[in-house]
């Protein structure tokens, strides 16, 4: 099979709702939690763990905003074309919370350090946690690990992993694409 599918249907939320449940074990009814999702794709995901959550606990508020880093990026001026920001959408602030940060796919662990540089513009958190739907193992370039991991997925640099979601491509799906030369 040339690119698998690593995820996809019942399986896809099913990961969905184990993270949730993991989250719960360790921020109980979220009264001094956030959750934050990574623009451009974090968000997806965010949106999906918040919306469960409430589902799980209907009497509690959970505060849920995205986060853009384009410009907190180390390769902002070194691409060619110029980079198009997203939206920041944070009407909470984050000083002395326990934050959840979400990304769909942790890899060299870049973009997780403009996150937390990005951050830092709504205040100084408690704690800073990661949360990623697929972790990319043995590609870091920074120090970074996830706290809370939908999958694992062992790839070589040639290799792309592209989550699907049906919000924007039609149905949630995550597969590993090799380069075929």
């Amino acid at each position: 099979m040339l690119n698998p599918i690593l995820l996809d249907g019942q399986k896809f939320q099913i990961t969905i709702q184990r993270l949730c449940r993991q989250l719960i074990e360790n921020h109980n009814d979220f009264s001094n939690s956030v959750i934050i999702g990574i623009q451009p794709r974090g968000r997806y995901l965010a949106k999906r763990i918040a919306e469960e959550l409430r589902k799980i606990l209907p009497e509690k508020t959970i505060q849920q905003g995205d986060l853009d880093i384009t410009f907190f990026r180390d390769d902002f001026r070194r691409r060619e074309s110029p980079l198009v920001p997203n939206q920041t959408k944070i009407d909470f602030i984050v000083e002395g919370k326990k934050v959840i940060m979400i990304d769909d796919v942790l890899w060299t662990g870049r973009t997780i350090r403009a996150a937390m540089d990005a951050m830092l513009a709504f205040g100084r958190p408690q704690k800073v946690e990661l949360l990623v739907l697929v972790d990319r193992r043995y590609s870091r370039d920074l120090p970074v690990a996830a706290d809370y991991i939908g999958i694992e997925v062992d790839s070589i640099a040639s290799q792309k992993v592209v989550v699907s979601w049906k919000e924007t491509d039609g149905e949630d799906k995550i597969v590993l694409l090799s380069d075929v030369k």
